[in-house]
């Protein structure tokens, strides 16, 4: 039996949001809307995301013992998520500078802070999270060698989900790991370099080959496309038609969403077909955990 249905090990930031009309080119500076804080980091929208849809949720990263640090632990615990892996001190929490064109496009600058020192003595101090999870998952906001040791923590049959962002090289070993590697268009043209074939489905074949188990590619607007083992098919999913305000934490609610479903043992497909809805949900309201729907929203679209 297990304690959580999801393990999140990743980043903790504060996002600082500011709205503008366009963003600025090199050396252009442009005026904004007022400074917005929000708890954010893709680990905690991630474990924020699962918690509010009602999974069983918990969280290992690091935050500084700072005002951003007591607001990120605050929003966790008001999502239900179990704070018993968040570390504090080490450096000052992460911060994201972001800021919004009125088309709900952003652009994101990340200064890691205390993510960048959550090592993987920290996982390993963790054992009994992982013993305790039915599924882990991680990205890229925190040091690979942790995402490594990550991998080499999983229970025996517990699965491990990675969205490499930002975009990072992968070990093999991590790769292998994989079920499934969730990336955008542009983490898996980053993955495959000159490789890359000009349609997602020839992506994922591409991806398959690097080892993961699974491949979910997101498309946006588009929906995702799913692809798992040796098969050389794919299965593409829609995402419900909505108007977008702020695409902030789209991809982590996705992620989260398509977690908690396998963790329930959906298919890949099913899970992806669900995790298209509550990505879709998120981008219709402001800011990044603020946006995430519950199980009970999804549904009633």
């Amino acid at each position: 039996m297990y304690d959580y249905d999801l393990l999140v090990v990743g980043s903790a930031n504060a996002d600082l949001v500011i709205g503008v009309e366009r963003r600025p080119g090199p050396g252009e500076t442009v005026l904004g809307s007022d400074l917005a804080v929000h708890p954010g980091g893709k680990g905690a929208n991630q474990a924020v995301a699962a918690a509010r849809l009602g999974a069983r949720a918990a969280l290992l990263a690091r935050v500084g013992d700072d005002g951003y640090g007591r607001l990120l632990l605050d929003s966790q615990r008001a999502a239900g998520v179990d704070t018993v892996g968040m570390l504090v001190g080490g450096a000052p929490t992460g911060v994201a500078l972001i800021t919004v064109d009125p088309s709900g496009d952003n652009s994101i600058v990340v200064s890691p802070g205390a993510n960048a020192r959550l090592t993987p003595q920290d996982v390993r101090a963790a054992a009994s999270l992982f013993q305790a999870s039915r599924v882990v998952s991680a990205q890229l906001e925190i040091p690979l060698e942790t995402v490594v040791e990550t991998v080499r923590s999983l229970a025996f049959d517990s699965r491990f989900v990675l969205n490499p962002s930002p975009a990072g090289p992968l070990p093999a070993e991590v790769l292998a790991a994989c079920d499934p590697l969730i990336v955008n268009e542009h983490e898996a043209r980053f993955l495959l370099g000159d490789s890359a074939g000009p349609a997602p489905e020839d992506w994922a074949r591409a991806l398959l080959l690097r080892g993961p188990r699974s491949v979910v590619i997101t498309l946006g607007a588009a929906g995702a496309l799913v692809a798992e083992g040796s098969t050389t098919s794919s299965v593409r999913v829609e995402s419900p038609r909505v108007d977008a305000v702020d695409t902030t934490g789209a991809g982590d609610a996705f992620t989260a969403a398509l977690a908690w479903r396998l963790s329930l043992r959906e298919s890949l497909a099913q899970a992806a077909a669900f995790a298209a809805r509550v990505g879709a949900a998120a981008v219709t309201r402001q800011g990044a955990q603020d946006s995430f729907p519950t199980a009970d929203e999804v549904f009633a679209r």
